[in-house]
């Protein structure tokens, strides 16, 4: 039976800045603050693009900005392929880094259109480099590229289920197709389609017919794992009759991927676990599953895994995040900690959250702290409301001086009341 004392504080520890970013190397090279002086096609349209010092003042380095992004946006077209994969990572820089919704309105059917040149007749980088940004314009827009998505939706899911497809690749469209679903789409039906499919991806990892746990190859599991991850993310805003079908068809199988030789997939795992007993017990609380008492068993195992024959920083990871899986299936216990960027804080306090900021996380890499200032979409799904206007004064910090002071004052306070609250009991002692 789980305990319905939901311990907060007792999850995820507080995580701030970019540790509470997920590992994803490609990701943080790529997207890190060094767009400013990020070279670009340098013998093509798309040079090097400069943000801080473009200009005397922020509308001409505005201007100069979105001159280069326009550069890389035509350069898309280029008949030599390092060229075109040059411009992709000019745009996946771009649309990570900072919000371009107006810039975007006018161009987003040119860029997706030429985004989907590059998925379909491109090959391996410079197909996961067109998936990637189209997930992007997609987070840029929201429900404005519904068109667009329409546009792209099979071409992402074509890509996916096509085995001559590169694996990476096909993990990026798995990504790509879960996130444009979950900003731009608000069919039903075609979420269900995606999600279908995104199951049969990650199925097969499951046990064979004679119980035995299937061997992949990395590239295999990544798929496996990124098909997973995306199909979890949808899961979490699926309507609650859809959420109780799955989590009955899915809850006795993903416990197999739990025994995965791969550390990603392991975690996915017990992460979509952690969500599907958070989802099946906001509907009935005394969820347990077929076999609570062997999932916990094997969850213990893993968050004190120490098997020498796991890399130091697998079995780091790996533990770190199964004691919160643990205490979310044994105990029903959630997330707890905040995000915090310039003068705001979002609190993570559910599993459904923290998939979603892991889902953003990956797509946006550090420019997420920029999204959930300004982005529209984003601050919608964290119900943070409009942003703050640019230049409006930020809440004072405390100085150390002005704490210190507060503190003797406070301290000074309380022992008046103390005192005279044993000069009364001293009164009556003596009374008596």
């Amino acid at each position: 039976m789980p305990k319905k004392n939901n311990k907060r504080g007792k999850g995820v520890k507080p995580k701030a800045g970019l540790e509470s970013l997920p590992v994803n190397s490609d990701d943080d090279r790529e997207t890190a603050d060094n767009w400013s002086t990020a070279s670009v096609l340098s013998d093509g349209g798309c040079s090097s693009i400069s943000e801080e010092g473009a200009g005397p003042d922020e509308s001409t380095a505005q201007e100069n900005f979105e001159d280069k992004l326009k550069d890389c946006i035509d350069a898309l077209t280029e008949k030599s392929a390092q060229s075109r994969k040059t411009a992709l990572d000019g745009v996946l820089k771009a649309l990570s880094k900072k919000y371009l919704f107006d810039f975007l309105m006018d161009r987003k059917m040119t860029l997706s259109d030429n985004l989907l040149r590059c998925l379909k007749k491109g090959k391996g980088e410079e197909q996961v480099l067109a998936a990637h940004c189209l997930s992007l314009l997609c987070i840029q827009m929201g429900l404005e590229a519904e068109d667009v998505f329409n546009d792209i939706q099979p071409h992402l899911l074509s890509a996916m289920m096509d085995k001559s497809v590169a694996s990476k690749a096909r993990s990026q469209c798995a990504i790509g197709l879960a996130v444009c679903n979950f900003v731009s789409c608000t069919d039903i039906d075609i979420v269900m389609k995606v999600l279908d499919a995104l199951e049969g991806i990650f199925r097969a990892s499951y046990r064979k017919g004679d119980k035995s746990i299937p061997s992949h190859p990395p590239e295999i599991s990544h798929l496996h794992a990124s098909a997973l991850s995306g199909w979890s993310l949808l899961l979490s805003i699926a309507p609650t009759y859809l959420v109780m079908k799955l989590v009955e068809k899915h809850i006795e199988h993903l416990p197999d991927l739990l025994h995965s030789s791969d550390v990603e997939l392991r975690i996915e795992a017990g992460e979509t676990l952690a969500l599907l007993y958070e989802l099946a017990r906001e509907k009935d609380e005394d969820f347990e599953g077929k076999d609570i008492d062997g999932l916990c068993e094997t969850l213990k195992k893993l968050a004190t895994d120490s098997n020498k024959y796991r890399a130091k920083k697998d079995r780091r990871q790996q533990r770190s995040s199964f004691r919160d899986v643990l205490r979310a299936v044994e105990e029903g216990d959630l997330p707890d900690f905040t995000i915090k960027f310039k003068t705001e804080s979002m609190p993570i306090d559910s599993w459904t959250k923290k998939k979603q900021y892991d889902a953003f996380c990956l797509a946006l890499g550090s420019g997420v702290y920029q999204h959930l200032q300004d982005n529209m979409v984003v601050r919608e799904v964290f119900g943070l409301g409009v942003p703050i206007p640019v230049g409006a004064k930020p809440v004072q910090k405390v100085t150390k001086w002005e704490r210190t002071h507060y503190n003797a004052a406070a301290f000074k306070a309380l022992t008046k009341v103390r005192s005279k609250h044993r000069d009364k009991r001293s009164v009556i002692v003596n009374g008596d």
